[in-house]
């Protein structure tokens, strides 16, 4: 076989891998099984490659058609919004998807250099392989401010190891998807070997099963009274957003949108989106606070909106946040100018290059036109908004993305008994119509599953959802539409084993499987000859 071929078959299979993270080409009840199927094909094609040399590739060419089909949308964001050369704004996304496939490929190496004869030791072969897989997952999150997105777990969002999300995250759901997929392959070329190979099928069995028990668990009960609430989406593009011409006119549009009557009686709750003021709180007229003020005193409840803040803590220490800040009729115009004495959470996990510049990358951001900010980062945990009964935890745009950094406001302190509904504010109009939109809904489900807590998605172009404690998407506006998602969200309480241990037990669990390779046990074999079990 030449190399070509070798690339060729996991590449298209990687594409179609990356479509499996949000409904589009395929609906979303198949996503699930469409990732088990891709998952199982390239473990068996690595079994059953008899050179260590072809299995590199393998698992770098299904990563690199994973990524540059689910993260095509970067290009998107370089090259329509920010304006870079479309040559030097599609080698960016092509640079980042090889970076991101090296995580695939030293799976798929590691796997077969330590079990070059995988069919004699099939169940040492899939647990290693699966405990691979998931912690280069894990890995990948974390490294250089982590980036998980497409993690395999999310695929599983409405499949029945969603299960498995309240008790280990999404990384022990990767782990799962991984065990079942590899244990499959393994059946497969074993099967003709004897009646012994039917047991390998014992595990997905047991995997499903204890997915969807866990499901059917209710591991929280309601929280108080539910909440009336009112999101907005004024889908203002990006480009304009920022535009010294259109800015008064833009918060206009999202005062008015916040304040127009209400089917129902009045909210509880308003929440706008990331950047509804795109200049800093002291940038602001009085004129300007005082209408906002007006805004939430017609709208009869608080207003949270984002906007960018800096405060003079001392005469030599100036900070700047990306943040949220929650007032209402009663707030002043000097309490909104200095962005003191108001609830307000400050984003705490900034965005390379958007937020925050890495060393060694200035010449990279100077080859983009956008508006960047050197934002300090905010406390690790901060008091979520009291509204009524509820207390809401914030995050801001892809946050949450990272499950384990929003579970300090979950987790009762000092009396504190953490937070019942969580809610996050994006502007995604940075990356068009695309495959981001969905991703990022997906994603943020996840965050439903293992916490137990709904979700409340305000964002400038799309997706403005409410999103129920089981996870399903209880209603949500259209993407790139103007409007108000009108509805009513019952916060929770209670922890899910999850959000007791965050990563910690998948951790636990996945590093014995990593050091399976080291193990080893000669037996035996029918030929007289000792071979490894």
């Amino acid at each position: 076989m030449s190399r070509l071929h070798h690339l060729l078959g996991p590449l298209v299979l990687g594409g179609l891998h990356g479509l499996c993270y949000a409904p589009g080409l395929f609906p979303g009840a198949a996503l699930p099984w469409l990732q088990l199927l891709l998952l199982t094909g390239i473990a068996y094609l690595l079994w059953g490659q008899s050179r260590l040399f072809p299995s590199w590739h393998l698992g770098f060419a299904f990563g690199l058609g994973t990524f540059l089909t689910g993260t095509s949308w970067i290009y998107i964001s370089l090259h329509e919004f920010a304006y870079m050369a479309a040559l030097l704004a599609l080698s960016a996304v092509i640079v980042l998807a090889m970076f991101l496939s090296l995580f695939y490929a030293v799976a798929t190496s590691l796997s077969r250099h330590f079990f070059p004869q995988p069919t004699r030791t099939p169940w040492r072969t899939v647990l290693s392989f699966a405990g691979i897989w998931a912690a280069l997952e894990w890995l990948r999150g974390n490294l250089f401010t982590g980036f998980p997105w497409l993690n395999i777990g999310y695929a599983h969002v409405d499949g029945p190891l969603q299960g498995w999300a309240p008790l280990l995250g999404v990384y022990g759901l990767a782990l799962a998807a991984a065990l079942t997929a590899a244990t499959i392959a393994m059946w497969l070329l074993c099967r003709k070997t004897g009646p012994r190979a039917h047991w390998l099928l014992v595990l997905p069995a047991l995997l499903l099963g204890v997915g969807t028990l866990s499901s059917a668990r209710q591991w929280v009960e309601p929280n108080g009274k539910p909440l009336e609430v009112r999101l907005v989406q004024a889908n203002i593009r990006p480009d304009m957003k920022f535009d010294p011409a259109q800015i008064w006119t833009d918060m206009d549009a999202h005062r008015q949108l916040a304040s127009q009557p209400r089917v129902g009686g009045a909210a509880d709750f308003t929440l706008l989106p990331e950047t509804t003021i795109p200049v800093f709180q002291d940038q602001l007229s009085t004129e300007a606070w005082q209408a906002w003020i007006t805004s939430a005193s017609v709208a009869g409840g608080p207003l949270a909106l984002g906007l960018a803040t800096r405060l003079q803590l001392t005469e030599d220490d100036r900070r700047f946040y990306n943040s949220v800040l929650l007032f209402d009729e009663t707030s002043t115009v000097e309490s909104l100018t200095q962005a003191e004495g108001l609830a307000r959470y400050d984003k705490q996990h900034l965005v390379p290059f958007g937020e925050f510049i890495p060393p060694g990358f200035r010449w990279f951001v100077d080859a983009m036109i956008m508006p960047l900010g050197d934002f300090n980062r905010g406390p690790a945990r901060q008091s979520p908004f009291l509204i009524a009964d509820q207390r809401i935890a914030m995050n801001i745009c892809y946050e949450d993305v990272f499950g384990e950094e929003l579970l300090p406001a979950i987790r009762p302190v000092n009396g504190d008994p953490g937070a019942s509904i969580l809610a996050n504010v994006s502007n995604l109009g940075w990356f068009g119509n695309t495959l981001a939109l969905p991703q990022h809904l997906q994603m943020a489900r996840m965050r439903v599953l293992e916490t137990g807590r709904p979700m409340l998605r305000a964002t400038n172009t799309g997706m403005t959802a409410i999103i129920a404690a089981d996870g399903s998407v209880q209603s949500q506006l259209p993407a790139l539409s103007v409007g108000v998602l009108d509805g009513v969200v019952q916060g929770t309480q209670g922890l899910t084993p999850y959000t007791r241990t965050g990563n910690l037990l998948f951790l636990l669990i996945t590093l014995p499987l990593l050091v399976l390779p080291l193990w080893r046990r000669p037996r035996p074999a029918r030929d007289g000859k000792p071979v490894d079990s």
